[in-house]
């Protein structure tokens, strides 16, 4: 099985970097495969509502001059996606936020693409602002009819400069937590005979 855990946060090694590496840690012990994407700081378009995904169908959006359709294609592949983000004005990055607006458009164009995956959102916090992250990143899981699993606290590190988070026991605890609720998840899911109820979308 495959994990795919994408980051937000323009900042290399950062907070939100050292949590997402650590969800994939129990995973990466299952036997998992596992790949870690940082796309923030990096140019990615925002959806320009043009509706040509629904028009082809062809499970791409049409705006090809950034990277979003490679990280779409990871997510078709992926088995569980982890979306990471630091808090922005109790916001997710505008990087991830085009992200999510791309690809969850683009999958639910073309039947629900991401119905049935596993969904984890975690999000890095200095202070306060965390929670409407984490909706945020959960609204699009739950509205492409994909399964979120639960922990032990909210999925969030407290922490400013690089770093900070390690000193945050609880949130790392959560992270490896989460990483074997994942993990268990997966493997249930596998295990199960009876398909995932199919998903009818029409978008107009």
């Amino acid at each position: 099985m495959k994990a795919l855990a994408i980051n937000g946060s323009p900042r290399a090694g950062g907070n939100t970097e050292i949590m997402l590496k650590k969800v994939l840690e129990p995973l990466q012990v299952a036997g998992w495969t596992t790949e870690y994407l940082r796309i923030g700081g990096k140019p990615v378009w925002g959806c320009l509502a043009c509706m040509m995904c629904v028009q082809k169908q062809n499970g791409r959006c049409a705006i090809e001059e950034d990277g979003v359709n490679d990280y779409l294609a990871k997510m078709y592949e992926a088995d569980a996606i982890i979306l990471g983000s630091p808090t922005y004005f109790a916001d997710i990055t505008p990087e991830l936020k085009a992200l999510i607006d791309r690809t969850g458009f683009v999958a639910l164009a073309n039947g629900g693409a991401l119905s049935g995956k596993i969904g984890a959102a975690v999000v890095a916090v200095r202070r306060g602002g965390a929670s409407h992250v984490f909706n945020t990143i959960n609204h699009m899981f739950l509205t492409s009819s994909m399964i979120v699993p639960g922990s032990i606290y909210w999925n969030l590190g407290m922490g400013c400069q690089k770093g900070e988070v390690r000193e945050d026991e609880e949130g790392m605890r959560n992270m490896v937590h989460l990483g074997e609720t994942i993990g268990w998840l997966g493997k249930t899911i596998a295990s199960s005979e009876e398909p995932f109820p199919k998903v009818a979308v029409e978008l107009k």
